[in-house]
């Protein structure tokens, strides 16, 4: 009886201890998977350099053969067979099959490589320092491309078009952030062999004249800007400003446009202010030169924009 009555103090207290760690464990969620972008499976393409290897039959088996327009590579005895499209496995296979539908071997051991690839880079243009073709070999994602190509020139705005050779009817547009080390694995994505990776110029605004700092200023893509922000950009007005006689000039398809405008209503909101386009020439006269004509200076602010050095990024 006692031994009886043992076991069943022990069982009580254990009970509760056995179902409060099925509770926890069932409450407690498991991690959600981690999702791995995993590198492209690089295809033969044609222009490639392939070294075919039939096991213990060199007369066979071809090095650095290259691989022709239509797809197809030449192996001694065997002649041509298309490889282009596949991966180096799949090749492999494919030439197995063809040595035997032909009677040449057996039971053949095939093994390819890749040497020299033509196909298998990515054009890399636009607002880079040194456009060009650059290797995708590996999982080379769109920032280590770009530094391929020497990194982004000071004239490039933050807007990438990714255009893919299987797909080219629907690119893919990223906004490149100020820090590149915090772009996220979709703004930084494996670029494919083929693609061609277009980097977007920024538009640019002149503001010359009297102001504070007179000069060039980026307009990144996508982002607008008001007469009066560029005017802030530039340093705001100067103290010999002339704002009722400010000049906007803009290039149109028939030649170029001069509007005429009252910077000074438009700070009191008497006028609507409004957007600045790539290629703007906002210019502000100086009221100490009272006898200036209205075509000097829109010419002498032409000069000015065109020689204008200095370049800001607007953030």
């Amino acid at each position: 009886m006692k031994k009886a009555s043992y076991l069943l103090i022990l069982l009580v207290f254990l009970l509760p201890c056995g179902r409060a760690q099925e509770q926890s464990s069932a409450s407690s969620p498991e991690p959600p998977p981690l999702t791995v972008q995993t590198p492209p499976a690089i295809r033969i393409a044609p222009g490639d350099e392939i070294t075919v290897n039939v096991f213990d039959i060199p007369d066979l088996s071809v090095d650095n053969a290259r691989v022709g327009q239509d797809g197809t590579v030449d192996l001694p005895v065997a002649g041509p067979i298309h490889v282009a499209g596949m991966t180096t496995d799949q090749a492999a296979s494919h030439i197995e099959h063809e040595l035997v539908a032909k009677g040449l071997v057996l039971n053949p051991a095939v093994t390819v490589s890749l040497g020299e690839s033509l196909g298998q880079g990515a054009t890399i243009m636009g607002e880079v320092r040194s456009p060009g073709i650059y290797p995708t070999f590996g999982s080379r994602r769109l920032l280590d491309m770009l530094t391929l190509a020497g990194g982004i020139s000071p004239s490039a705005g933050k807007l990438v078009t990714i255009i893919h050779r299987d797909d080219p009817h629907h690119p893919v547009r990223i906004g490149l952030a100020e820090n590149a080390a915090g772009l996220r694995a979709q703004q930084n994505p494996i670029i494919l062999p083929g693609d061609t990776v277009v980097v977007a110029k920024a538009g640019i605004i002149y503001v010359v004249g009297a102001v504070g700092r007179p000069g060039g200023y980026l307009i990144n893509n996508n982002e607008h800007l008001t007469l009066i922000q560029a005017l802030s950009l530039a340093g705001g007005e100067a103290a010999n400003a002339k704002l009722r006689g400010a000049i906007l000039l803009r290039k149109l398809p028939k030649g170029t446009e001069a509007i005429r405008l009252n910077l000074k209503k438009i700070y009191h909101g008497k006028n609507a202010d409004f957007q600045v386009a790539d290629g703007d020439i906002l210019y502000v006269p100086s009221s100490v030169i009272k006898s200036f004509a209205f075509f000097q200076a829109v010419e002498l602010a032409a000069q000015v924009a065109n020689s204008a050095a200095i370049y800001t990024t607007i953030l």
